[in-house]
């Protein structure tokens, strides 16, 4: 008898060190084409990193054909410029450093130059993703967000990876979007047809407080080469009002969470 109480009361004293072990930290991989696409979810970025997910950016392209708010010519003095803002971002989010593919910007659909070009692009993320092991993935949806091609491409590949369960992609995949008001004041010109998904299909609705909200103006403030200082203040207040404390999102599977990407 004595001896099953002295065991009981040992493993009584053992649970303390149990209980305190933590859990292994979860993963959450952005992959997107250009340094500055992290906006269309940077506040649920910033939310992750904050409470101690470990948030990494995939960035497939070099971004040396941007550049709407810079001196600096397009080629590779505007690649390391716009390298340089994607640590800033990253920096101001809370996440790890930019992984950077350096990828052709805007020729990721190029068949005639390099006819390989989307299975190299493809490969490298898998290679990413491998090696990262997320618990979840965000990418644009098939409209790009903006329409752009590379943005589309991007997507396409991702999800490629997912449908065909490509070693260490998981099937938690997100489609991130930009909402419709944010959109005309990025481009006063008109927003396209048929790039903002309906409302219906946003079912995954992420919450974030001010600190977060704070942290993603942050980050947009760091792409000086994209953007003026006026146009980030419209951006940042647009989103703001739009957002509303939530980020929706699109699951590529209808058994995602209602308010969170890893449940």
């Amino acid at each position: 008898m004595r001896t099953v109480f002295a065991s009981l009361v040992a493993s009584i004293a053992l649970l303390p060190s149990v209980a305190g072990q933590q859990s292994p930290a979860r993963t959450l991989v952005a992959v997107y084409a250009h340094p500055d696409d992290e906006s269309s979810a940077s506040p649920l970025l910033a939310k992750y990193a904050r409470e101690g997910v470990k948030v990494h950016l995939i960035i497939a392209t070099d971004g040396a054909a941007g550049g709407q708010n810079t001196s600096i010519p397009r080629g590779p003095e505007l690649a390391r410029a716009r390298a340089e803002e994607a640590r800033c971002a990253t920096d101001a989010l809370g996440a790890a450093p930019p992984i950077l593919l350096d990828f052709p910007d805007g020729q990721l659909g190029n068949y005639a130059e390099d006819p390989l070009r989307l299975f190299k692009l493809t490969q490298r993320v898998h290679e990413e993703l491998q090696r990262l092991r997320p618990d979840a993935l965000i990418t644009w949806g098939p409209d790009g967000g903006t329409g752009h091609p590379d943005h589309r491409l991007v997507s396409a590949v991702v999800t490629q990876l997912v449908r065909t369960g490509a070693p260490g992609v998981p099937e938690r995949l997100f489609y991130a979007s930009l909402p419709e008001a944010a959109m005309k004041v990025a481009s006063p010109r008109g927003v396209p047809p048929m790039l903002i998904p309906d409302a219906k299909h946003l079912t995954t609705r992420v919450p974030f407080t001010q600190p977060d909200l704070e942290s993603a103006k942050r980050s947009l403030s760091c792409h000086k080469t994209q953007f003026p200082p006026e146009a980030i203040a419209k951006v940042a207040e647009s989103a703001k009002a739009v957002w509303n404390g939530v980020v929706p999102v699109s699951p590529a599977f209808a058994s995602a969470g209602k308010d969170d990407l890893f449940r």
